[in-house]
């Protein structure tokens, strides 16, 4: 006969096991700094999403912050720099002052910022495709999700550089509503689907996705979609990025031509000037 504490414990883990990882309540313990750089980040997606074109050069200044940024700050901190391992502190100083150099460059050479602007969109539509089919495939060698993010972005960012207009609104859109998908996601279950991206990128197995994951990560195409309509509706035919710069070149040139035509005529005004006191002199002499 079975010992009925055996019995007792086998049914107590057979319990454990059957209980759904989806229906426990997730701990959130948010920290004011992340919260707040959370938060201030969801207001940029926003602007990014719905008015992205509008602010042209303040997204080219942005895109270059962002992605100067994040890149110094993943070197600086994961690598070691003059065999030595740097602080967070450190790491996001030096991110922050380089972001600063390549915000500036991308928004004062224009084709700068639309490189990088269709850089982002390719590296966003390969990352969501890898997410996807890692569900049913997981590539063998870390060489394959780098070559489709590199591929991807360099395809979207020459495209970005031949139709301007359009990819700007597409990239802009995009790259606003994932800034605003992984505040949804820490607010809500703590950077879970953050993480999975990451370990998919890494080829590492992890626990599946709950289904509000997949609604979270339903939040990005439908915000995308909503961003690039609300932006096309927005900049239909009144508004172009190549006619501000060519609209303060047409008036830097009609203030030279203005001024040249003042000059002109303060000329014409002072020879009938000129003229007429030098006939007076000569009749006085006489």
């Amino acid at each position: 006969m079975a010992d009925p504490t055996e019995l007792t414990s086998e049914g107590a883990g057979a319990g454990v096991a059957e209980v759904d990882v989806c229906s426990l309540e997730i701990e959130r313990k948010y920290d004011v700094i992340p919260a707040v750089i959370c938060s201030m980040c969801c207001l940029f997606g926003i602007i990014y999403c719905f008015f992205g074109y509008r602010c042209f050069k303040a997204v080219m200044f942005l895109s270059g912050l962002i992605f100067g940024s994040v890149i110094i700050f993943l070197l600086c901190h994961k690598e070691h720099v003059l065999d030595t391992q740097l602080s967070v502190e450190a790491s996001a100083g030096i991110g922050l002052g380089i972001g600063l150099l390549c915000g500036l460059v991308t928004m004062l050479v224009r084709s700068v910022g639309l490189f990088m602007t269709g850089l982002l969109l390719g590296l966003l539509l390969a990352l969501a495709a890898l997410l996807v089919t890692h569900q049913f495939y997981t590539p063998t060698t870390v060489w394959v999700p780098l070559g489709a993010l590199l591929g991807s972005g360099m395809v979207f960012a020459v495209l970005t550089l031949q139709w301007q207009k359009l990819f700007t609104m597409i990239s802009t859109a995009v790259f606003g509503a994932a800034i605003m998908t992984v505040c949804a996601d820490y607010f809500v279950e703590m950077l879970v689907l953050t993480k999975h991206v990451y370990e998919c990128l890494r080829l590492t197995t992890g626990p599946p996705l709950c289904w509000y994951s997949w609604v979270i990560m339903g939040i990005w195409p439908a915000l995308s979609l909503v961003g690039v309509l609300v932006q096309w509706k927005l900049t239909d035919d009144s508004f172009s990025h190549t006619e501000v710069v060519m609209s303060r070149r047409q008036k830097r040139v009609q203030l030279m031509r203005i001024r040249e035509k003042d000059a002109k005529k303060r000329q014409q005004a002072e020879l009938p000037a000129k003229s007429s006191g030098q006939t007076n002199g000569h009749r006085h002499v006489c």
